[in-house]
């Protein structure tokens, strides 16, 4: 577990940015399926790692967030579960070792997100077939040779650990589980009503080696939540921030928090020990290159 290891020596690691605003703007159609493009557009798929690890990422997720059985099944590609994630992370592996990016260690990080299926009794779905999708997704990259798993913009408690379990009992990778939350008038909750605090706790107690947020809000707010995870003690945290909240403009979806906007937050996340940060929704490899800037001051 190479990266646990840079992690103790206290080094703050850079992420990648946004996966799904980076496909939209080379092609993918609304409502099209963007884990997909690692079979039929693999040369953009492999751009997008090789753009943002020369913006300066230590490492960058593959493009399999929605790459589970249940997500691909709605889409048509049950079949090709295997296929789409060791696609996923072959592309990304192989734009981590270009020779012209030099001699730092660069890491793949296979992306997990949710299944989209409410678990018994909630729902419908048995957390045994939660479990073999997230099995079957995790085996498909660690062939696909990534370097860790980081299970992410997860809303329920038990199928982060149910992803952790299946990472951890079928691969000797390191795991990370990342968290969404809305902030109202009470503070900060994921959407089944968990705080940063009990997601901190139990997702390391289910072994999760990093913890953290991704998703939902902009700099501002990450910056408070990032707070709020250090505060729990001692312990990995990653944190990945939109860039602000997408808003209309003559018809077309805008993030609007700009790389230098983004700056000051960064810094803050940076300045209190948050070990891994980067970019969720919207975020581009330019925000990169300017967080990259910060962190080689």
């Amino acid at each position: 577990m190479e990266i646990l290891s840079k992690l103790a020596n206290k080094n703050t690691l850079l992420a990648d940015g946004a996966t799904g605003t980076y496909l939209q703007a080379r092609g993918l159609e609304p409502g099209g399926d963007p884990e997909l493009m690692n079979i039929t557009d693999a040369n953009v798929v492999k751009g997008m790692a090789k753009d943002y690890f020369e913006a300066g990422s230590d490492l960058v997720q593959t493009n399999s967030f929605g790459g589970n059985f249940y997500v691909q099944s709605r889409y048509d590609q049950g079949a090709k579960i295997d296929e789409i994630n060791f696609q996923a992370a072959q592309l990304a592996k192989s734009a981590s070792l270009n020779p012209n990016l030099g001699k730092k260690e660069r890491y793949v990080f296979g992306s997990v997100g949710p299944t989209g299926e409410l678990i018994e009794p909630v729902g419908t779905t048995s957390a045994k077939d939660i479990y073999a999708a997230f099995k079957q997704q995790i085996l498909a990259l660690a062939k696909g040779g990534v370097d860790g798993i980081i299970i992410e913009t997860m809303i329920s408690l038990e199928e982060a650990k149910i992803a952790i379990s299946a990472t951890k009992e079928n691969t000797d990778l390191p795991v990370a589980a990342l968290t969404t939350f809305d902030k109202g008038p009470r503070g900060f909750f994921t959407m089944m009503g968990d705080t940063p605090e009990k997601c901190f706790t139990e997702l390391f107690a289910a072994d999760a080696d990093i913890v953290g947020a991704n998703c939902g809000n902009g700099i501002e707010i990450m910056s408070e939540l990032a707070k709020r995870f250090r505060e729990c003690g001692e312990g990995y945290v990653w944190i990945n921030s939109n860039a602000g909240i997408p808003e209309i403009r003559q018809g077309q979806i805008i993030y609007p928090e700009t790389p230098d906007y983004m700056s000051e937050g960064f810094s803050k996340l940076i300045d209190m020990g948050i070990n891994i940060v980067g970019g969720c929704c919207g975020t581009t490899p330019d925000h990169i290159k300017q967080i990259a800037s910060l962190i080689n001051e």
